[in-house]
């Protein structure tokens, strides 16, 4: 019989009043993978921080090996042996392998810091997790996934036997990932317990035991994962069936756009060149460090490039800074949206009126408060984002909605090219569909579409052409209706297989 490593039953939380947990059950095994799925704002995190001790729960139950705790903080959590990986790494990027996993708890000898001894503990460590990783590296030198394995070997020299993975993947190449399941399979097998938040659903039947499904703060089900299939999960997660994954929308090709010529900006980028039409979604493809995101980084001038010609509507332009490219007519949803694409300590209003003061502002430069508040509540509406109100920080909102936001506030201004640099990562099945909708509408509107992502169905499902890059070069080009999985994965190891 299955040893039960934590229940919680029948919790609640409401923040201001508003309930974001609601009578909701949950429990977790040894040796077991038990995913936590549901939309953004379903209550997973609300749920993953009170077992953790972020949060306080209203009321309920929570118990650890059979005993009930009354109330949890980090610390106490810690001592029970939880520990929670967030999507956002907590490491210090200036210290050593060795020195973020005892961050906290250094190992002294005499008052003295002890790092050969914090080096072979650290190594021991990583030996048992089958982890290749000199302790003596400095974090900030790795790879995420490599940082990944730091935080969950940090997690384990705690003894924790309760391990929360908030979407652990989001940043991952298919071989990193292989690489994290191998680990977490090694967890299974030492008995430890694993709460896996992610939303990348394809990914869960390669490791995951059973699945509880949250929808609006509610509990909906637990399933055995193995006896279930991706439309039944999408369908409890959302209240309805979703009909289409990637709602394509056939629309006439315009004129040329935009027109790059033989970009370059640094390593990652090198002779790029592409035309893009009114009407068109590009996507652009690639493994990480293909040069993707430096592409756009350098359309958009936030990156100084070395040569070549950017040519809007027959025009070539000058971008120095990313006001260029606003004034110009470019606009950048960008990858990371709580680093470049939101201040999260300012309001949802201010988020949204931030990059429009030139419209929002008179010939003095004052800022006039109504135009203001009616712009963000038009983007509101219009987007169907929610919110409690315009004036709480954009950091309250879910991810799905979040994102809404940074594409909204470009709304109230007129654009010809929209660049979309990985717009669904780390957002529900429901908030996917709706960005794809957004875009579609932009689309018919006349815009251009760049459109990047690594999820290589995303690409093939929504993007009308298909350009692949490998180490900064364009290495293909390919139709919809002529591109695979194979072919894009061939393009985008071509200069690996050269070097091979």
């Amino acid at each position: 019989m299955a040893v039960e490593l934590i229940r919680a039953e029948h919790i609640n939380k409401s923040f201001s009043g508003i309930p974001a947990l609601k009578d909701v059950s949950f429990d977790l095994n040894a040796g077991e993978v038990h995913a936590l799925l549901g939309e953004n704002g379903a209550g997973k995190s609300t749920l993953v921080k009170i077992l953790s001790g972020v949060y306080t729960k209203d009321s309920g139950v929570v118990k650890v090996c059979g005993k009930e705790v009354d109330t949890l903080n980090p610390q106490k959590a810690s001592a029970l042996g939880i520990a929670i990986i967030h999507q956002e790494l907590n490491l210090c990027a200036h210290l050593s392998v060795a020195e973020n996993i005892f961050l906290g708890r250094e190992k002294t000898r005499r008052g003295i810091l002890n790092k050969r001894a914090a080096n072979n503990e650290a190594r021991i460590l990583l030996q048992n997790l089958n982890i290749d990783l000199d302790p003596e590296t400095i974090v900030g030198d790795l790879q995420v996934s490599k940082q990944q394995m730091v935080e969950i070997a940090k997690a384990l020299s705690q003894n924790a036997r309760i391990l929360i993975m908030d979407e652990p993947t989001s940043a991952l190449t298919s071989s990193e990932i292989e690489e994290l399941f191998k680990i977490v399979r090694s967890l299974k097998e030492q008995d430890c317990g694993i709460i896996y938040i992610s939303h990348r659903l394809e990914e869960l039947r390669h490791i995951v035991d059973r699945a509880t499904i949250l929808r609006d703060g509610a509990y909906v089900t637990t399933l055995n994962y193995g006896e279930t299939n991706l439309p039944e999960l999408i369908s409890h997660m959302v209240g309805r069936d979703i009909k289409e994954k990637f709602p394509h929308v056939e629309c006439p090709v315009g004129k040329k756009v935009l027109e790059v010529k033989n970009l370059n900006a640094g390593r990652l980028v090198r002779d790029i060149s592409f035309e893009l039409r009114e009407g068109e979604v590009v996507g652009i493809a690639g493994l990480m460090g293909s040069g993707r995101t430096e592409t756009t980084r350098a359309l958009y001038g936030i990156d100084k490039k070395q040569s070549g010609e950017i040519i809007l509507d027959g025009r070539s332009i000058r971008v120095r800074k990313p006001a260029d490219s606003i004034r110009e007519g470019i606009v950048l949803i960008p990858e990371d949206r709580k680093k470049d694409g939101l201040f999260t300590k300012l309001s949802i209003r201010n988020n949204i009126g931030l990059p429009n003061l030139d419209l929002l502002s008179n010939m003095f430069g004052i800022v006039n408060k109504t135009k203001e508040k009616d712009t963000a509540l038009k983007c509101r509406d219009d987007l169907k984002i929610k919110l409690s109100s315009i004036e709480n920080d954009s950091a309250s909102l879910s991810g799905g909605n979040q994102q809404k936001v940074v594409v909204g506030k470009w709304m109230s201004r007129s654009f010809r090219v929209a660049i979309f640099d990985e717009p669904t990562r780390g957002i529900d099945v429901a908030a996917k569909i709706e960005i794809y909708n957004i875009i579609n509408r932009l689309k018919q509107q006349g815009i251009g579409i760049l459109f990047v992502s690594s999820e290589l169905p995303e690409i093939l499902g929504f993007a009308d052409r298909i350009l692949v890059m490998c180490d900064g070069r364009i290495t293909g080009e390919l139709p919809r209706k002529d591109a695979t999985q194979e072919l894009i994965l061939d393009m985008a190891t071509r200069f690996e297989k050269k070097i091979a």
